[in-house]
């Protein structure tokens, strides 16, 4: 079983020129997302995580089926103003504009080994930005890691300090 066949291509979304990778498909086949998970989980092979942290949206499909695998806690990264508790931010460029995330303040504890999980890099700047506020709070980021890479986008030299797995890439 290939997981990448369970990924469509969606042109012009979410604006025109852009090519959007939909996990949908991927989502909905039980066989299929537990074959993307192991293939996760194996690229943590002999690590200890303790927390998970998952970027908003997509991030958190994945980021909580980790978690949950790992044994680990789960720490959401939303967009502003959607977490109901104190917070920090970082902000960061995207292939088609800018945004910024947050996470709570006592989120990450000095010294957590974490996990960061997102969909896709892209161009990296949402993983930046994730990375930022992990180390913020005295994280220790053991891997970046993601369904997809984009490798035609070079999202990895904006995180190029820290370990990254796709489990595909483009």
């Amino acid at each position: 079983m290939q997981v990448e066949n369970y990924i469509r291509d969606i042109q012009g979304f979410p604006k025109e020129g852009i090519l959007f990778k939909d996990i949908t498909p991927l989502l909905i086949d039980p066989i299929a997302r537990k074959k993307c998970l192991s293939i996760l989980v194996e690229s943590l092979k002999g690590q200890q995580i303790d927390k998970v942290v998952g970027a908003e949206s997509r991030g958190f499909f994945f980021g909580m089926l980790l978690a949950q695998e790992l044994n680990a806690g789960f720490i959401p990264v939303r967009k502003p103003k959607k977490l109901p508790y104190d917070t920090i931010s970082a902000s960061y460029e995207l292939e088609y504009g800018t945004d910024s995330l947050e996470m709570h303040t006592d989120a990450i504890k000095k010294g957590d080994r974490i996990l960061i999980h997102d969909d896709v890099l892209a161009t990296g700047g949402t993983a930046k930005a994730v990375c930022e506020l992990v180390e913020k709070l005295g994280g220790e980021i053991v891997q970046c890691n993601f369904l997809m890479e984009l490798t035609f986008l070079n999202g990895r030299e904006k995180i190029k300090d820290y370990p990254i797995f796709a489990a595909i890439a483009y």
